[in-house]
């Protein structure tokens, strides 16, 4: 009587029931009860339905974590890893979000859809479909804390193959993405000179086409010019004259591997020992962009503005709002299951409305004046070329940072010292978001694995690394600008947009608008709006799926510096998209052949219930 008495008193203290489930017998319960938390109970095995039966079975009171101990459900044996400091966690959701796609590529689309016009469709695509799923993905990842695969556990479990088709399209991304940030090192590399090399024409590289027109009058520029900084970057580091295309796409640069294998060994020593050792890291990257990118507004803004006009007319032409909604998913990230990750580590009761609306607006300011920027210097080098700006900015990739940017820096007094300081930003920009990238598929794998890779974490992330670099090495050739394009186009372009679309539909429609409510407002105390909910549920879907539907019908030609791209490589681009969205239809096949019991005994099955037999097993 008396030690039953003292584990009572224990199993008071703790609120648990896992130390003291003997101490007391409980009366049953049935398993039709949805937990309060999931992500801090499960149900023992007896409790599962087989067979498909729906009848409830008596279950014991399910165990939980004592409070304040952030665990990650399922059979893990290490408790989960959490941020040192909430400012930790604000700056690797915004160090992901605000990449270099927020110097190149709004800058272009912006003028390319009618300048400040363009900000009209941007703002209501933000506002009705990015901040919504940017919303949502934090509040799933900080309430059942959970990487991208097995997440779908408690979801829906046939869709869990979403996961595995987000962690192949961030191998892709992280096959191109630190091949630039090696670019960008080179160009560091190099600018500690008297001169800098992209300033004149007077070097080994450059042809007779190279014109500097800096500093000098009555030159012509013709269709066939090249700027210095044009010729550096095509001639000189990336060698792109030694590859004939595709097909042959020559050696590898040594140079550039040395700037990738560096890349690379950076990012290791950053992920290696987990968010805590990342946090850190991200603290000191994200300090320089913030502090310098304002200062190369004001350096540009010195010079004559000649930017586009804004024409409302073009809001009407559909191109327009495409683009927009393409350019604030892409901008904010959701889908790639970085906000998964980086949430998971949350405290439970952490404020992911508020930290959504915070990292999403600086993300969208950020991009508002990387085009204030960018406008400012297009402006000056069409004024000094007697060109248009479409002229000058004939591509929407990198060559905005490695041409435009230097070209304009290169006439700046004291060009050595903003060169350096510009390419320092784009290097912290560019590892920021490869920090979020990987963490994504190294949390993924390790949740979904933890009885193999739990206490091994620096062995996976070496492999995945090496993994990474080696399938890096195609983009390091002569012609591996060639290859960058490629990926960049089919790697994560229509796919991401269609996993998009599945989670968004796979939450709201199967798991259930209420319940995901209802798990917001066990975290932060209160229930969505009636507009989250209604963005959840029908305009955010609607969006992604004309975006999706929209990028299937019209895909222009690719090109790049001249080189059309054939037939064939177009057709390997549909492959490289296919192979990480097959994943998704392959594990819903495989789910419901491997399944006890019929589909309609799986519709009979409560939504609850946790089982492996059937119902909760396939939808939920």
């Amino acid at each position: 009587a008396a030690g039953t008495a003292s584990t009572n008193s224990t199993r008071d203290r703790l609120g648990q029931s896992g130390e003291a489930q003997s101490a007391r017998p409980s009366p049953p319960r049935s398993c039709h009860q949805p937990h309060k938390n999931p992500s801090q109970v499960t149900e023992p095995e007896s409790c599962r339905m087989r067979g498909g039966s729906s009848m409830a079975q008596p279950c014991p009171v399910p165990t939980a974590s004592p409070p304040g101990q952030d665990t990650a459900p399922g059979p893990q044996t290490h408790p989960r890893d959490k941020w040192s400091k909430k400012m930790d966690f604000l700056l690797s959701v915004v160090g992901f979000a605000v990449d270099l796609g927020n110097v190149w590529r709004f800058p272009y689309i912006c003028y390319q859809n009618g300048g400040g016009a363009f900000l009209i469709p941007y703002t209501l695509m933000a506002v009705f479909g990015g901040v919504p799923l940017f919303y949502m993905e934090l509040a799933l990842g900080q309430f059942h804390r959970m990487g991208a695969i097995p997440i779908w556990k408690r979801i829906c479990p046939i869709f869990k193959g979403t996961g595995f088709a987000i962690c192949i399209i961030g191998l892709y991304v992280s096959f191109y993405y630190n091949t630039i940030i090696a670019w960008a090192l080179y160009y560091l590399c190099s600018s500690f000179s008297g001169s800098l090399p992209w300033a004149s024409c007077d070097n080994p590289w450059n042809t007779p086409d190279c014109t500097n027109y800096f500093g000098r009058s009555n030159v012509t520029w013709t269709n066939f010019s090249r700027s210095p900084a044009e010729e550096f970057y095509t001639r000189k580091v990336l060698e792109i004259q030694k590859s004939g295309g595709l097909h042959d796409v020559g050696g590898i640069r040594w140079q550039l591997l040395l700037c990738l294998f560096l890349i690379f060994t950076i990012v290791y020593f950053s992920l290696w020992k987990g968010v805590k050792t990342s946090g850190k890291v991200r603290k000191r990257t994200q300090q320089h962009p913030c502090a310098q990118h304002p200062h190369h507004g004001q350096a540009g803004g010195t010079e004559p503005w000649r930017g586009p006009a804004a024409l409302l007319a073009a809001q009407t032409r559909t191109t327009v709002w495409v683009d927009a909604a393409a350019q604030i998913f892409f901008s904010l990230g959701p889908g790639f299951g970085v906000l998964l990750a980086l949430a998971s580590y949350n405290p439970f009761h952490n404020n992911c409305y508020r930290d959504a609306l915070l990292t999403s607006a600086v993300n969208c300011l950020t991009s508002f004046l990387s085009g204030f920027v960018i406008f400012t210097v297009l402006g000056y080098m069409a004024e000094m070329r007697d060109v248009e700006v479409e002229d000058v900015a004939r591509d929407k990739g990198p060559s905005l940072l490695f041409i435009t940017y230097p070209e304009a820096i290169a006439n700046m007094v004291g060009s050595t010292f903003f060169a350096i300081i510009f390419f320092l930003m784009m290097i912290t920009l560019g590892l920021d978001s490869t920090f979020g990238g990987l963490e994504a598929v190294i949390t993924a794998v390790m949740d979904e694995y933890p009885q193999v890779l739990a206490g091994r974490r620096e062995l996976f992330v070496l492999g995945l690394i090496t993994a990474c670099f080696l399938g890096s090495l195609s983009t390091l050739t002569y012609g591996g600008a060639y290859v960058v394009k490629l990926l960049e186009e089919f790697g994560a372009g229509c796919s991401i947009l269609a996993v998009v679309l599945l989670e968004t539909i796979a939450v709201s429609w199967f798991y259930g608008i209420q319940r995901f409510s209802q798990d917001v407002k066990a975290m932060l105390g209160f229930t969505p709006g009636v507009f989250w909910q209604v963005c959840w549920v029908a305009i955010s879907p609607a969006l992604l799926a004309f975006m999706v539907i929209s990028s299937l019908l019209d895909k222009p030609p690719l090109t790049l510096f001249d080189y059309q791209y054939p037939e064939w490589s177009i057709s390997v681009g549909y492959l490289i998209a296919a192979s990480s969205f097959i994943c998704i239809p392959f594990y819903m096949v495989y789910k419901l052949v491997w399944t006890p019991g019929s589909l309609k005994q799986v519709r009979a099955v409560p939504w609850p219930l946790q089982g492996l037999g059937t119902g909760r097993d396939l939808l939920g």
